[in-house]
């Protein structure tokens, strides 16, 4: 169904922007509103009006179905699972700027560089060729595997909760676990527990509790880097600590786990027979000098439990593409595979050609890839110094990836003329798309309400309009907190 994206659809609608997610009864609701001063957005009921004689029909089956008294519970499974908020902010900032109101977009984990061309030659080239059938479920950083011990799939989003869902079950036995769970469980134990780092990328929780286990989230400090800290994780494993998961460079902060500290988590793991380690590595490619990419496999003792993630869409800008892979042990790739034969089949052909012409590119993307992390990198150290400017705002320097996880938790408490008390990361993320037009995304998507997430997948020209919006915004905020 076409929908029209002319401006004249669009109608006022004079409510502020919320990011917030809501439950009522068993259903789950996200909440969608925006600056009153964005009186050209149309709202979602304007746009099913453009289209009434199409939706018409819909509305009367809706009303038939409601005289049948039709069942509409969702499954308590989904009903736990908080949608994207990543997405939900997306979603909102790219309507306004359809709408015409001029927002600079740095929510988004999407490369702004085209897929280099020899790999879009070689997608071109799979088509030409007639390699558009099914495909099978089908040595890089010191590791080495069979065919039968990887599995490509629709993204390295889909591989994470394959892998999640393959390993992760509800035990049996009655034991104690000193982890936070829902529900008041008696005759059964709680569900296995996954542990994640925080701040952690946004489905790591969500992912485990589609799988029926429990999310244990291990806070880290800024002044660590946002690092996991092994004595921390050693004291939290129980018998039902079944999943780390380790994501290095990391999302949101850009953080880097050097080859000492990941060691040292080893040792941790190894002494506990049931944890494995899910080792997310996509932005393996995207790392600043000195810092250098470990992967966690790759230690003594380590390959048998480890899964790791991977993919094509960052390092090689081919996020539409859709193509991810997890290579391990032979007995866990398989559950993979099982899950996978009955959910979506082989990943696209074509896609999959394209990537065979990206690791034929050289070490780590070779040229193509090398002038996209030159160029992350610029992007880097102009946010930092630039940020580094303003009062109260603390830093942790990224390592790789394209984020920058900034602290402005000195700022919570100040009152905003026209808008209101700044109480958190949501809060200053709704105030900064309000005031200085710049969509961001609130730290506590990620298990951290101290921060703010900022993309610098933009060009260096956006981000310096994007800082010098944010900055005349910031600036009339003194911080209440001292600092």
């Amino acid at each position: 169904m076409a929908v029209s994206s002319s401006s004249s659809a669009f109608t006022p609608k004079p409510t502020r922007l919320g990011f917030s997610d809501r439950s009522i009864g068993s259903e789950c609701f996200r909440s969608v509103s925006f600056p009153s001063r964005f009186h050209s957005l149309k709202s979602l009921e304007s746009t099913r009006q453009v289209q009434s004689s199409k939706l018409g029909v819909i509305v009367r089956a809706e009303s038939t179905s409601e005289k049948m008294k039709v069942d509409i519970s969702l499954s308590p499974r989904v009903n736990s699972v908080k949608p994207s908020k990543t997405v939900a902010i997306t979603d909102q900032a790219t309507a306004l700027a359809q709408a015409g109101v001029p927002v600079i977009r740095l929510a988004a984990g999407e490369p702004d560089f085209d897929t280099p061309a020899v790999i879009a030659e070689a997608g071109i080239n799979a088509i030409r060729e007639g390699y558009t059938r099914y495909t099978p479920n089908a040595e890089e950083n010191g590791l080495s595997y069979t065919s039968d011990e990887i599995l490509v799939s629709n993204g390295a989003k889909q591989s994470i909760l394959q892998a999640v869902l393959a390993v992760c079950s509800p035990g049996d036995e009655a034991i104690h676990l000193n982890c936070q769970h829902d529900g008041n469980l008696k005759s059964r134990s709680p569900p296995p527990c996954v542990i994640i780092p925080a701040p952690f990328w946004v489905s790591y929780p969500e992912m485990a509790r589609l799988a029926d286990a429990t999310p244990v989230i291990l806070p880290t400090l800024i002044s660590d880097n946002f690092l996991l800290d092994p004595k921390l994780l050693e004291s939290k494993l129980t018998e039902k600590s079944r999943l780390l998961i380790l994501c290095s460079p990391s999302n949101p902060t850009g953080s880097v786990y050097s080859r000492k500290l990941l060691e040292e988590i080893a040792q941790i793991v190894a002494r506990h027979p049931r944890l494995l380690v899910l080792s997310d590595e996509i932005y393996e490619h995207i790392i600043y000098a000195p810092a250098t990419h470990t992967s966690f496999a790759a230690l003594p003792g380590m390959w048998e439990r480890t899964l790791t993630v991977n993919g094509f869409s960052k390092a090689f800008a081919m996020t539409g593409w859709r193509l991810g892979y997890v290579a391990g042990p032979k007995h866990f790739v398989a559950a993979c595979g099982k899950i996978q034969s009955q959910f979506t089949s082989g990943a696209s052909s074509i896609a999959q050609k394209a990537a065979v012409a990206a690791l034929g590119m050289g070490y780590a993307g070779g040229e193509a890839v090398a002038t996209m992390v030159k160029a992350f990198r610029e992007r880097r150290d102009f946010l930092v110094k630039s940020f580094g400017e303003l009062e109260g705002v603390k830093i942790s320097e990224p390592q790789g990836a394209f984020y920058l996880f900034l602290d402005f938790s000195s700022y919570y408490g100040a009152e905003a003329e026209g808008f209101g008390v700044i109480e958190n990361s949501d809060f200053l993320c709704r105030y900064l798309l309000d005031k200085a037009q710049v969509a961001l995304v609130p730290g506590d998507a990620f298990g951290d309400d101290k921060c703010i997430r900022i993309s610098y997948a933009a060009s260096l020209s956006t981000l310096h309009a994007a800082v010098e919006r944010i900055k005349k915004a910031i600036v009339p905020l003194k911080p209440p907190v001292p600092v």
